[in-house]
């Protein structure tokens, strides 16, 4: 990969990152509003380290560490900054289960979304597909049978990596579900700064997970995804702090992140039955949805493109 190829993957992660975590800014910026000046620079300058560091960071390694157990802890680490020739293989080979479970989950993502939780509605037929909320447990059930039907025929282990990314999304929505019910509880009972710093965190950890899978969509090297995700988790954790009321006039920015994520678990999946995707589909994709629904909601809030 040249430099520019790096750069615009980079530049897609970061984006990603970014807009996939609106709903996390949002929860921090809650609950940070009732701490102490004080936990609230701790929890941007140490959060910050765990959020990077040791969520977003350790979670690529595990993920290649599991398609390649038998390296070790060790060699993995070594051998992803050393682009070691077995594992590269051993992951070219291994790749495909990684890419359906996690497009399959980034897929069941994308339609709770769209039939089941609150939103602006941003496009034509949102609103309909929003009053037919009972229907996401059959579409989601017929698209993972019809996944499978096809996955078995080229192999069973590509069909069992399907239904373990669905596992996947109904263990991570449920926890983000007791997550927005002990936000309220959280934010009712005036628990102490220390335990509302630990339940950012956790909830952190939980959220951290859709934007790591994605980013399995615009490259396997850990180190661009380090460096990408992390200037996205920096990003915003900036503006966490300082201009998160800005961010949530922007009405129709979660749209945009839902349809990247459409767009990206698709490729995913097309990548997994061995469909050759341009390295640039997934940033480019990425940018021009966000830039849309961007763009979109600067005409609601009647401002120029500048601000």
């Amino acid at each position: 990969m040249n430099i520019i190829s790096a750069l615009v993957t980079i530049f897609g992660l970061g984006l990603f990152e970014i807009i996939n975590s609106v709903d996390n800014a949002i929860i921090n910026a809650e609950v940070l509003s009732t701490m102490k000046a004080a936990s609230r620079k701790w929890f941007v300058t140490w959060g910050l380290f765990f959020s990077v560091i040791v969520v977003r960071g350790l979670l690529p390694f595990l993920i290649v560490l599991l398609l390649n157990p038998k390296v070790g802890i060790l060699g993995t680490i070594t051998a992803v900054f050393h682009s070691d020739a077995r594992v590269a293989q051993s992951l070219h080979e291994s790749a495909p289960y990684l890419l359906l479970a996690g497009g399959v989950f980034m897929i069941f993502v994308f339609f709770h979304w769209l039939f089941l939780e609150e939103k602006n509605f941003g496009l034509p037929g949102e609103k309909f597909i929003a009053s037919q909320g009972v229907w996401f447990y059959a579409i989601v059930s017929i698209l993972l049978t019809v996944i499978v039907w096809y996955a078995i025929q080229v192999n069973p282990y590509l069909a069992l990596s399907a239904v373990v990314g669905s596992t996947v999304f109904f263990i991570t929505h449920g926890f983000k579900q007791q997550a927005a019910q002990a936000e309220r509880s959280l934010l009712k009972k005036g628990m102490s700064d220390i335990s509302k710093i630990l339940y950012l965190e956790v909830i952190d950890m939980t959220f951290s997970i859709d934007g790591v899978l994605g980013s399995f969509a615009f490259t396997f090297f850990v180190p661009l995804i380090l460096i990408g995700n992390g200037l996205g988790a920096f990003v915003l954790r900036k503006i966490t702090v300082s201009n998160i009321e800005n961010i949530k006039k922007y009405l129709y920015i979660k749209n945009g992140a839902m349809y990247s994520i459409l767009i990206l678990g698709s490729i995913m999946m097309l990548d997994s039955f061995r469909m050759e995707i341009p390295f640039w589909a997934s940033p480019l994709s990425t940018s021009v949805i966000v830039g849309y629904f961007f763009l979109k909601s600067t005409k609601v809030l009647k401002l120029p493109v500048s601000q």
